[in-house]
């Protein structure tokens, strides 16, 4: 649950620190009061994307900040983990975000550095948005359909089904493009045997390629390397060489030696210096001899060289491009030699896959068929709670002919407000008041099904009222059994059901426009004066009657 809201030099907020409890959190305030600044910052912690224009004016930056704690962090704490972010502590997950507007912006989840991405997924485990848009996404079958699969918790058998027909699928690709490739032709097939051979004697590992670029590097310039090295042996062991000036000095050390025997571990030391020196002479010598190419082993070395050259030039520039040049022309050479076996094997792939992913999408619609009964029944009853009485939903399983990501079925919902009106579908008879309810209804009916923590509903009672928007609140509360519920609302029968309650006003009596946030549960007078505007007057006595009536009951 969300425990603090830190919010600075948002919009036209300039600076609010809120705290928040289990339950019920109703957000009220006049239009155009700045309501989206608190929903605002909490988008950005959840990782909306933003630019800087949300930045308020004068000031050098926005600054968001959020504590939660988890009961079980868990879940929360193998996702940090993924995320390589440090685990909540006690189960608190500290959340920050700033917009500089100079500089670039600035994320830390536990105190850790973090990106948008990161914020992002987190958002999708704490916090789910209910916009005024979201009834409209009740029309779209898709909606509809992941709706019956959350209310049957079909997940497991959802994957199931989604793993099935993504082999039959590839089964499926890999004939179309192996039917879909023109057969070779002798002279295709020589072309391609003969790239390979030449591949396969170049010994395409990174050692071999390594050590054939050094060499030829050596041929290249091995004139200039042979005199160097010779040069550098001469020097060391040649006649007039170092060794020999050493050598010298060696024996007047050893007559050091023995004048003062404290002098022994110098000369012995001159003496490794000497032996070093020897030997770095011989291997200088050496390597002008290795150096030394025969006209044979110079040609076999060039004309490898050019090979590789070649072969990088025509397949991606690289090893692993060469690497995979050669396993695609060998696979095609191999499909080739039996091209009427291999697509008979993936002919019968693609039955079997096809037999198991339809096995799978009976099975999930059997499922969704039980689901679809269920979830009209009790959609129905909660809808009837919500004013329509005599109103019928159902849920209709829709087959389909050819088998989709989603199974070999979609979900329809129907739905007739008035009585002795046959059910439709919700696209072509419901109203914007109409899809309100019934999404509501749906969530009421969800909700104990979904894992999100915080729960935001943004006006989700528009179009509705009276009566109705008494029991709007009943079910606000009976969804804030099982999460934290924070409704921005203008209905005062909503607002008065809530536990907690934050007021929204502008104030624009000074030379500058200034947003204020403020929680009024503790003070029964201020939340009955709330009330009774949004009734219509709050100095009148029957809507101060009528709010304490709300408030009371």
């Amino acid at each position: 649950m969300l425990q603090s809201l830190r919010i600075r030099n948002l919009a036209l907020l300039e600076e609010v620190s809120l705290d928040f409890e289990a339950g019920f959190t109703a957000v009220t305030g006049e239009t155009g009061a700045g309501k989206s600044i608190l929903l605002g910052a909490l988008s950005l912690l959840a990782g909306e994307r933003a630019d800087k224009t949300v930045i308020r004016q004068g000031a050098p930056a926005a600054e968001v900040e959020a504590s939660l704690y988890f009961t079980d962090p868990r879940r929360i704490d193998g996702i940090l983990g993924e995320l390589g972010l440090p685990a909540c502590e006690e189960g608190v997950l500290l959340l920050r975000r700033s917009l500089p507007r100079e500089k670039a912006p600035k994320i830390t989840v536990n105190g850790s550095f973090a990106t948008l991405a990161a914020l992002q997924r987190l958002g999708e485990h704490w916090i789910d948005f209910h916009g005024p848009a979201e009834p409209r996404r009740l029309l779209k079958e898709s909606c509809q359909l992941e709706l019956l699969d959350l209310f049957g918790r079909h997940g497991e058998l959802l994957a199931r089904y989604q793993a099935a027909y993504q082999t039959w699928r590839d089964a499926v690709a890999r004939r179309d493009e192996l039917t879909g490739e023109a057969s070779l032709s002798p002279e295709q097939a020589d072309f391609l045997r003969r790239q390979l051979q030449q591949m396969d004697a170049l010994d395409l590992t990174s050692e071999a390629i390594e050590a054939l670029e050094r060499d030829f590097q050596r041929l290249s310039r091995s004139q200039e390397l042979i005199e160097l090295s010779s040069a550098l042996a001469i020097g060391l062991i040649g006649d007039d060489g170092v060794q020999t000036q050493v050598a010298a000095l060696l024996r007047e050390a050893r007559q050091l030696e023995g004048l003062d025997a404290a002098s022994k571990p110098l000369a012995d030391r001159l003496a490794s210096a000497a032996v070093e020196l020897n030997e770095l002479g011989g291997e200088f010598s050496a390597l002008s001899q290795e150096l030394q190419f025969d006209p044979e082993q110079a040609g076999d070395l060039t004309a490898r060289m050019n090979t590789w050259l070649e072969t990088k030039r025509k397949h991606g520039g690289d090893l692993a491009a060469v690497a995979a040049a050669r396993e695609s022309m060998r696979r095609r050479l191999d499909v080739q030699g039996d091209l009427a076996g291999t697509l008979a094997r993936l002919e019968q792939e693609i039955d079997a896959s096809s037999k198991q992913a339809k096995k799978e999408a009976q099975a999930l619609r059997t499922r969704r068929d039980k689901a679809a009964r269920e979830l009209s029944k009790v959609a129905a009853a909660s809808i009837a709670q919500l004013g329509f009485a005599k109103a019928e939903f159902a849920v209709r399983i829709v087959p389909r002919v050819e088998l989709a990501p989603t199974g070999d079925c979609g979900a329809e919902f129907l739905f007739s407000p008035n009585v002795g009106e046959a059910p439709l579908a919700l696209s072509r008879i419901a109203s914007s008041g109409e899809l309100a309810r019934v999404m509501l209804a749906l969530k009421t009916v969800l909700a104990d099904l979904d894992e999100v923590p915080l729960l935001v509903f943004d006006e989700v009672d528009a179009n509705v009222g009276g009566e109705i928007g008494r029991v709007v609140g009943e079910k606000m509360a009976a969804i804030a059994q099982h999460h934290q519920v924070l409704c921005v609302t203008h209905l005062p029968q909503v607002a008065a059901r809530a536990t907690c309650h934050l007021v929204v006003t502008k104030d624009q009596s000074k030379d500058r426009a200034q947003v204020a946030i403020a929680p009024i549960q503790a003070s029964r007078k201020t939340r009955v004066s709330e009330l009774a505007r949004m009734l219509g007057d709050r100095s009148a006595k029957s809507a101060l009657a009528h709010a304490e009536e709300l408030l009371g009951r």
